[in-house]
């Protein structure tokens, strides 16, 4: 946690628990791929294909970080940083804790009439709500990162704990007679 501008910053990384699986199913795809070689090369040839890719997968998907930085919210999955979305403070309008559905899966994923999630295990997340959309984020802190957001977001609109201005007159808190 990081103190900047009267607010405590947010970095929470959840691990996930898949990649152990992945691992496994390619390197017996690896195994299998080495012995059937010589018998048969198609067989042989889509173990070779699926092996990296099991292998990789984790590379990407083993980690969801949520961290604050400074105007914007940085959810990102890892540890390869390929894959990240970074949300601004004055775009949300709330946030709660929430859970997934089963069917809402895990990773990254579009739902009618929910929005989008990016989970990495679980079902406990945040609903981060905007004007027109809601975003889930899957986290094993729900409560910590719903109040955070909810702080942060009061501190854009100029109000509640974290807020450094008056919403009626823009003059700093610490500037007053």
């Amino acid at each position: 946690m990081s103190t900047r501008r009267g607010y405590t910053g947010y970095d929470h990384t959840q691990g996930g628990r898949l990649q152990y699986l992945f691992w496994g199913i390619g390197v017996l795809a690896a195994c299998l791929g080495a012995f059937v070689h010589a018998g048969e090369p198609q067989a042989a040839l889509v173990l070779w294909i699926v092996a990296p890719i099991m292998l990789g997968i984790p590379a990407l998907f083993s980690s969801l970080q949520v961290k604050d930085e400074d105007d914007h919210l940085l959810v990102r999955f890892g540890p390869i940083p390929l894959i990240k979305r970074r949300i601004r403070y004055a775009d949300m309008i709330a946030a709660e804790p929430a859970k997934s559905h089963f069917l809402d899966g895990w990773g990254i994923h579009y739902g009618p009439g929910r929005g989008w999630i990016w989970n990495l295990w679980g079902f406990d997340c945040v609903s981060v709500q905007f004007a027109k959309r809601e975003f889930r984020i899957g986290t094993d802190d729900p409560q910590g990162l719903a109040t955070f957001l909810t702080a942060r977001i009061g501190a854009e609109a100029g109000h509640g704990p974290a807020g450094d201005h008056r919403p009626d007159d823009g003059i700093p808190t610490g500037a007053r007679a």
